[in-house]
């Protein structure tokens, strides 16, 4: 029965770590998108990345690297509303509401998000799904 009680307690430790590691990475990233940071883009997102944007852009890891080391879209502020983790193994399924304030194309935009994102274990958490719709 300790034996138990100890396994159960020590899951809920590590899925607690689990949790708190995903929301810094998702922080992270969220920083590294309104840096312009590359550099850290390429390691936090995965290389089968489907990456589909509130206006129905659908882009792969290269394009949206690109479409930020260009500027084509420029993230200036992204405010976290609300965020939900769930971890089920290597995978983590995390929903929230941004609020996202920036330009594309030059034009300006701010808006809120509901957003769905997937992230898997590799041999670190990788970004491989997004998808966001205004509200």
């Amino acid at each position: 029965m300790k034996t138990c009680v100890l396994i159960l307690f020590m899951a809920f430790i590590c899925q607690g770590f689990s949790r708190e590691s995903l929301a810094a990475i998702e922080k992270r990233r969220f920083k590294a998108m309104m840096e312009m940071d590359t550099v850290s883009l390429n390691v936090l997102l995965d290389d089968d990345l489907v990456y589909t944007h509130s206006n129905g852009l659908v882009e792969n890891k290269c394009d949206f690297i690109l479409a930020v080391w260009t500027e084509k879209i420029r993230y200036e502020s992204m405010e976290l509303v609300e965020q939900k983790i769930v971890q089920k193994g290597k995978t983590a399924i995390i929903t929230g509401i941004v609020k996202v304030k920036g330009k594309l194309k030059g034009k300006e935009f701010d808006v809120l998000l509901r957003y769905t994102d997937v992230y898997i274990k590799r041999k670190q958490w990788k970004l491989v799904a997004w998808q966001s719709t205004k509200i």
